[in-house]
């Protein structure tokens, strides 16, 4: 099926003429010089603002994965589109690697509710490059308040991964290079296997990501991460990292042959603590012996 059979113009096309003029191709004006040149390219830019409906079985995914939980609240959206239609377009360009497809630059969700819906896409179609793709998509997410911290550090992380400068990052997500070190920072010390467990957590902020990344260290927390919602899984996680420390062993008491108190040991922070009871200079002569005695303990532990 050719592309402009896919195609539906909500604005008024030409009664007749050439099928071609109903394309939305903003790359190629008419004229390219003057006055005529101009009115030309404003006309071009008019059609690439316009919307058209396309087949949602003929538009593919593209770029990279800004949501953790792509099919939460998908019903619901669903259910809207079918009561209310949909109110805001999706951008589409046409697939670099099958000129009869479509791929979508960013409204993944809407695409998939109306696919199941089967009705139409409302879509604004762009010419872009891979680059110029992954830059309206990250500047529509940083727009969208829905998308939770470590969603937006996720997608700052694949970015990086693929290549993308620091500042071309910057620009994507309308944030500073500090921020954006902040975010790379969570999003390599906590591992991605977990990132995916806990989900988008839209409750939980950059602090307590943070608070995460700073102590997991090399543990594998996967298996914790439980509970209904994304919220309550990082809550297990954290949980799971206060594991209580070992009670320390209880003083030992030492006595002589005839049962009278001798010393007492324990253990403070690692170290061993010796307190002689008797008081009859043994721990005086334990201090200047304690060289001798160690080296006793050496020769008969090497034996």
């Amino acid at each position: 099926m050719a592309r402009k059979g896919l195609l539906k113009g909500l604005m008024e096309a030409p009664a007749e003429g050439n099928e071609a003029e109903t394309r939305v191709d903003a790359a190629k004006p008419r004229y390219t010089s003057g006055a005529i040149g101009a009115v030309s390219q404003s006309i071009a830019d008019l059609k690439a603002r316009s919307l058209v409906e396309v087949d949602p079985r003929m538009i593919d995914n593209a770029g990279l994965r800004d949501r953790l939980d792509e099919d939460a609240d998908i019903t619901a959206l669903v259910e809207s589109i079918r009561d209310y239609g949909q109110q805001v377009p999706v951008l589409l360009r046409p697939n670099p690697n099958d000129p009869e497809r479509y791929q979508v630059v960013y409204g993944r969700r809407r695409v998939a509710a109306l696919k199941q819906l089967a009705q139409p896409v409302k879509a604004m179609v762009r010419v872009l490059d891979d680059r110029a793709l992954v830059l309206a998509q990250g500047q529509e997410n940083s727009a969208r308040r829905d998308l939770s911290f470590i969603e937006k550090a996720n997608f700052a992380r694949q970015m990086r991964d693929a290549g993308y400068e620091r500042k071309v990052i910057c620009a994507a997500l309308h944030m500073d290079k500090t921020l954006i070190s902040r975010m790379l920072s969570v999003a390599d010390r906590v591992p991605l296997s977990l990132i995916e467990a806990i989900g988008a957590a839209p409750g939980v902020g950059r602090d307590r990501w943070l608070g995460l990344a700073e102590r997991i260290g090399a543990r594998d927390l996967v298996a914790d991460a439980k509970g209904e919602t994304s919220d309550v899984r990082f809550d297990a996680v954290m949980a799971a990292l206060k594991t209580p420390k070992p009670a320390a062993p209880a003083p030992r008491k030492l006595t002589t042959e005839d049962g009278k108190p001798l010393a007492t040991l324990a253990r403070k922070s690692g170290r061993l603590v010796v307190s002689v009871e008797a008081k009859d200079g043994f721990d005086e002569w334990l201090a200047d012996h304690l060289t001798q005695l160690h080296r006793d303990w050496s020769q008969s532990s090497s034996e």
